[in-house]
């Protein structure tokens, strides 16, 4: 008998973004689709629902439909409300971590009204494994309060989320659960570590890199991002026994402000002896190439996500609680925190983590099973969901 078809709508993910966490969130959350919905005997049929991206396109036209939202067919009823409207479901991931308060009140608005959408079209609407938060003032908590409370089913990638949700929304139906980028497929490189020399990888958040550069620090780091960067980099430069991957993981052709690969080129030029390692043009090989590094340390957390579920050991250098919650959840301490180092700690502290790289493998290990089970969660809601609209 053949497989009935669904039709799923994924909202706030992209076909092609240029910051490979958000691609990464995409193709790994079709990936886990698939594979529930086969187990029902389902055929899914994706449409992606987000706005305007310049990167190489990564999900073809053969697996997902594409709309793109502006100010224009965010509020035409021809527009989102329609293409809404004709899914059997919505599985909203808000681009990983946009529904807060953070990034403005347009990016916050476009967010909130799309799910407002999918509930005034009466489309079972789940809020897949992200971050919720945070909501710190009005009228950002009432509106996000009125979304979360009629949403069908909220998984918070980390507890921190958890505990924001259950602040606004104490009767919603919520659950713990985990990134769903755990699950981006990839090709195993790991035969290519342990060579003569070490491959240490550093991926340079183009971010993070120009904020310091500027003295903004809007992310209140304590510690100085590029003079880090670049000392460490120096650091491991003068080592015979050492071999610099300058990996980026996010570029922006229009805004050099976020750019990985402009720092990369900056670096390497600095830094001739490195390897700039060319712009990924999809999340699956970052995590490939990822996979085959012997150690990382980056600023972009879908890098780090791509180097725990590879077994390669990583060091995140957080900027928000997003890395403390979700690193946090898995028991791994291996971090550049916030805020309490200074350059010359986290120096030593890197130095460190390098030397005992085989600790960090050792807890990515024990992590990887607490992700299969949290992941487990997810697919239990997907199944539910699709269960429900499939009758």
């Amino acid at each position: 008998m053949a497989a009935k078809a669904i039709k799923i709508g994924l909202l706030w993910h992209s076909p092609n973004s240029g910051n490979l966490g958000v691609g990464a969130l995409t193709v790994a959350n079709m990936a886990i689709v698939r594979s529930v919905a086969a187990e029902l005997e389902l055929a899914p049929r994706f449409t992606i629902i987000g706005m305007r991206d310049d990167g190489a396109v990564y999900v073809s036209p053969e697996d997902a439909d594409v709309f793109v939202m502006n100010s224009r067919t965010l509020v035409d009823p021809r527009g989102a409300f329609r293409v809404i409207g004709e899914q059997d479901c919505i599985l909203d991931i808000g681009a990983g971590d946009s529904f807060a308060d953070i990034y403005g009140f347009r990016r916050f608005l476009f967010l909130w009204l799309t799910k407002m959408q999918a509930i005034a079209r009466r489309v079972p609407l789940v809020l897949s494994p992200q971050t919720i938060g945070p909501f710190t003032r009005s009228p950002y908590r009432q509106l996000a309060s009125m979304a979360l409370k009629r949403a069908d089913s909220i998984l918070a990638r980390d507890k921190t989320s958890l505990e924001a949700l259950r602040d606004l929304a104490p009767g919603a139906n919520g659950k713990l659960s985990v990134d769903v980028a755990f699950a981006l497929p990839y090709v195993d490189r790991s035969a290519e570590r342990g060579g003569e020399r070490l491959r240490v990888g550093v991926n340079v958040s183009g971010l993070l890199y120009n904020e310091a550069e500027s003295g903004r620090n809007r992310f209140g780091l304590s510690v100085d991002y590029a003079q880090l960067m670049r000392r460490f980099i120096a650091q491991l430069d003068a080592r015979p026994d050492v071999e610099v991957h300058l990996l980026p993981h996010a570029t922006a052709e229009a805004y050099a402000w976020d750019d990985d690969g402009r720092v990369s080129d900056k670096l390497a030029a600095e830094f001739p002896r490195s390897v700039r390692v060319p712009n990924f043009t999809n999340p699956s090989d970052a995590k490939s190439y990822i996979s085959s590094l012997d150690f990382l340390v980056a600023g972009r957390m879908h890098a780090c996500i791509g180097a725990f579920s590879s077994g390669t050991p990583v060091v995140p250098v957080a900027y928000s609680r997003k890395f403390s919650g979700l690193f946090g959840l898995l028991a791994y301490k291996w971090m550049i925190p916030t805020s309490g180092f200074d350059v010359d700690m986290a120096l030593k502290y890197l130095d460190d983590c390098l030397e005992r790289r085989q600790e960090l493998s050792a807890d990515i290990a024990k992590g990887m099973h607490e992700v299969d089970d949290l992941l487990g969660v997810y697919r239990a809601e997907l199944r539910r969901t699709f269960a429900l609209v499939a009758t």
